[in-house]
């Protein structure tokens, strides 16, 4: 697995990780694992309907939830 990035908060219990497997079966490459351990694994292009619902606006509702 690759690590592609860390999503970091204010907190100090660890931070959730995106990663690539190309090994892994193609719906299962794209990986994210969260600050308990626990992953969700999903295609390259499930992850891009993610991206482009964050590029859209879709997901900013998102952000003032605390």
């Amino acid at each position: 697995m690759r690590s592609i990035t860390k999503f970091c908060g204010q907190c100090s219990c660890g931070c959730p990780e995106l990663f690539v497997d190309a090994t892994a079966p193609d719906e299962r490459q794209v990986i994210i694992v969260d600050d308990f351990g626990q992953r969700v694994e999903m295609s390259h292009d499930q992850f891009g309907s993610i991206v482009e619902a964050a590029k859209s606006g879709a997901l900013d509702s998102l952000a003032l939830v605390h």
